[in-house]
């Protein structure tokens, strides 16, 4: 790094009034909601007061006080720094894993309760093969994994029973998606163990508390007993059959990896009801989709994926992004937080697409122009399973929309006539089946 760019690198430091108020309005709304397993009545009430929308206010008026540089927030016993322009979002996280490692404290201490020896919070001894047998059995960059074919069987054989119902809410999609995600990652012999992912769910709520909340070792010991007897099963057409043939020391680590895995699959699910939703209420992109299904067996489905990453841009899964670094940086020094604010950069008034639904952006150069627009994060600590969840999440939607149109029943109102709610509340949404 040049010393030009060092200097437009250093931290400015904030006002007291400022760090308290990126507590308030940034912080604190997605903590309350839920970092690790959302809270829908946290979530129904951000909602309803649209608590996204003054938190990007805050950051575009702090960009324009200084001038997009880094801002270190007055946090007592620790340094934190706020990222506040496209460029920085860029080299924070092309600099994983080091300097700006994706393992930070805060997550060390929330995934520590279901997974402690995942990769995301793996220290630089275990991480490299840990993530390299993550990404041999999850197939990142090939847009259909050597198993597409039993994933569409498992995912048209499921949604089958979503259309034939005449309405359809979170509760009666989330039931179905999870019979999915426990076929495509576990076997059908795992479909209806709903006790391991309500295991998981538990553990999850009590990581959103991190630190704060003691470990229940026994329900982790229970859940990942009844993991790994799945897992041990290998049942052909599954993920597990995938890590059975991968004879490498880093299977011993496989329930921890695998554990991450279902909690990703959870936000995945929530990406596609939510495209759903706003593909009801856009009629001419319904259509379009509707279009490209053209067969029952497993397809790259560019516009629907588009439309699934367009919904991430709109409502991320992961609003705030943290990088802990292992040594000294123009950021600060060794042990720095450094947070990305999702919504702010996904949503910027500067962006001539900020509160619509644009899913071409995804498909015409657009989105890979901007470093800031990171649906599944970037840089070397990329989601592993980006390619494996589009997948599963345009099948889905192709299954339900093969032969039938959605109309909102219930809701907030997603028209492309006006701007677009910055917060979306996907438990209290209701779609109704036409035809």
């Amino acid at each position: 790094m040049t010393s030009t760019q060092e200097r437009r690198a250093r931290p400015e430091t904030a006002s007291v009034a400022e760090t308290l108020r990126v507590a308030v309005e940034v912080a604190l709304p997605s903590l309350a909601g839920g970092v690790i397993k959302r809270r829908p009545a946290v979530l129904g009430v951000a909602g309803k007061l649209q608590l996204d929308r003054p938190a990007v206010r805050l950051l575009r008026r702090l960009r324009e006080r200084h001038y997009g540089r880094p801002l270190r927030l007055r946090v007592p016993g620790r340094s934190v720094e706020l990222a506040l322009s496209g460029a920085d979002v860029k080299r924070v996280l092309a600099g994983a894993p080091t300097p700006f490692s994706p393992s930070t404290v805060e997550k060390r201490a929330a995934l520590g309760h279901f997974q402690p020896h995942g990769v995301l919070i793996s220290g630089p001894a275990d991480r490299p093969a840990r993530r390299a047998f993550t990404e041999a059995v999850l197939q990142p960059g090939r847009p259909l994994h050597e198993l597409a074919a039993p994933f569409a069987q498992a995912i048209a054989e499921e949604a089958a029973a979503l259309r034939r119902e005449t309405t359809l809410d979170w509760d009666t999609f989330t039931v179905t998606w999870w019979r999915v995600v426990r076929r495509v990652v576990l076997g059908s012999a795992a479909r209806d163990d709903a006790t391991l992912t309500d295991q998981l769910g538990r553990l999850r709520l009590d990581a959103n508390w991190a630190y704060l909340h003691p470990k229940r070792k026994r329900l982790r010991e229970e859940f990942k007993r009844r993991l790994t007897e799945h897992l041990d099963r290998a049942e052909p057409g599954s993920l597990a059959a995938v890590i059975a043939a991968e004879d490498t020391e880093n299977t011993a680590s496989a329930p921890d990896q695998v554990a991450h895995w279902l909690f990703a699959f959870d936000a995945a699910g929530m990406a596609t009801f939510r495209t759903l939703a706003v593909l009801a209420s856009h009629p001419a992109e319904q259509e379009r989709a509707r279009e490209e299904i053209d067969g029952t067996g497993p397809a790259q489905l560019s516009f629907l994926r588009a439309c699934v990453l367009e919904s991430v841009r709109l409502w991320p899964t992961t609003p705030m992004l943290l990088r802990e670094t292992t040594e000294e940086t123009s950021w600060g020094p060794a042990g720095t937080t450094v947070l990305i604010f999702t919504p702010f950069f996904h949503r910027d008034p500067e962006l001539p697409y900020a509160d619509r639904f644009e899913p071409d952006l995804w498909l015409d150069g657009r989105a890979a122009e901007n470093p800031a627009l990171v649906p599944f994060s970037a840089g070397p600590a990329i989601c592993p399973g980006r390619d494996l969840v589009q997948f599963c999440a345009s099948t889905m939607l192709a299954n339900l929309l093969r032969g039938h149109r959605f109309e909102p029943v219930a809701g907030p109102v997603l028209s492309p006539e006006r701007p677009l709610p910055a917060t979306l509340d996907n438990f209290h949404l209701k779609l109704g089946l036409v035809g």
